[in-house]
């Protein structure tokens, strides 16, 4: 159900800004602050969030169920049916609260369309609503965390039965699949992300999409895995190796694992989150392979995958109790090796706990 308390103080961040509204669109905002997703459509809908604390929103009939489950019965509604589109409802409701020629902010699951659409048609002025909701989602609450811990225990028991399952001649295809498979079986309520499966030369491409290489007898799988449960996420990765590793890969994982592990130490309130990446890249740096870590050494997790605080040169945000977010250098060798380690963590009073408690040494498998 919506949470009116969070409602009323965006209200209140609106209002010290001098904006009129806020529209949120569907994705991670809404989800947050009601539970509601609906998923994307071209079908215009949201919630309209006023600097005076009042709010509405608007949906066409097809989600009609849905909206009133998660945003309440006494919320003001706006329907509309396909053979108007939604131009005569949003009038109405745009009228009814005196927002024509207004400041309206809207957050990134509007489309740009619709948004434009909506400044040609109610003279509004459009301001960027992608980070109004931050400060509030940045900090944990106790029950969040405890949801992004069953996320993350559900993925941890999954992962350690897909390893029994890991063959020479099987395709990252057949390992991801079956990860899937175990995530439903263990309790998840879908998968977080797209999970990667990458075999040893696909794993030097961080954000791999493939599906189609083939395991070796002697080998390496890069798994970067997460589910949902209750809406927040889990986020973890470990590369392990089919057959004994080479002096070379034990090299590269010792590393990237002292690199994490540095990463996690750095950790605790007061420390900016650029001095956290510092801490695990020079350790990446000094063993000759800083060319090699050209992406961020974190990112926020919680409802979205990726969210604030960003764990990367140049944020200047001191850490605070509550906060969560990965750490998960790498070393990525273009066409040769990926290695990554990742740990979704907590930060603490003083220092930081990691939600995955899988071992983070070299697996063989």
């Amino acid at each position: 159900m919506l949470d009116k308390n969070k409602v009323q103080e965006i209200s209140k961040n609106l209002q010290s800004r001098g904006i009129d509204a806020f529209l949120l669109g569907p994705g991670d905002d809404l989800e947050y602050l009601s539970g509601l997703k609906t998923g994307e459509c071209e079908r215009f809908k949201g919630l309209f969030v006023l600097g005076d604390g009042r709010y509405f929103y608007v949906t066409p009939y097809l989600y009609a169920e849905e909206f009133e489950a998660a945003l309440g019965k006494e919320t003001p509604a706006y329907m509309w049916e396909d053979k108007n589109w939604f131009y005569p409802a949003l009038a109405q409701a745009m009228d009814d609260y005196g927002l024509n020629g207004k400041k309206l902010a809207v957050n990134y699951g509007v489309r740009a369309v619709d948004a434009i659409e909506i400044a040609d048609r109610h003279g509004v002025k459009l301001l960027n609503g992608w980070h109004l909701l931050d400060k509030m989602r940045i900090i944990k609450s106790p029950s969040e965390i405890e949801k992004l811990e069953k996320a993350t225990q559900i993925s941890d028991e999954a992962f350690k039965e897909l390893l029994g399952f890991i063959k020479p001649g099987m395709t990252e295809g057949e390992i991801r699949k079956k990860l899937l498979e175990l995530f439903e079986k263990h309790g998840a309520d879908e998968p977080a992300f797209d999970v990667i499966v990458a075999q040893k030369e696909n794993a030097s491409k961080p954000h791999y999409n493939g599906a189609k290489g083939v395991i070796r007898e002697r080998d390496l799988v890069l798994v970067d895995f997460g589910c949902r449960y209750e809406s927040y996420c889990s986020d973890t990765t470990r590369t392990v190796f089919v057959g004994e590793p080479t002096e070379e890969e034990k090299e590269l994982y010792d590393v990237v694992l002292r690199a994490q592990e540095a990463g996690e130490s750095a950790v605790r309130p007061g420390v900016t989150a650029e001095e956290v990446d510092r801490a695990a890249r020079r350790v990446i740096e000094e063993a000759g392979y800083g060319e090699y870590f050209n992406t961020r050494l974190g990112h926020g997790i919680g409802v979205a995958i990726h969210e604030a605080p960003y764990i990367m040169e140049g944020n200047k945000m001191p850490l605070e109790p509550g906060m969560t977010f990965s750490i998960e250098p790498g070393i990525y060798i273009p066409g040769k090796i990926g290695i990554r380690i990742e740990n979704v963590v907590v930060v603490t009073k003083d220092g930081c706990w990691p939600l995955s408690k899988l071992p983070k040494g070299i697996i063989v498998l």
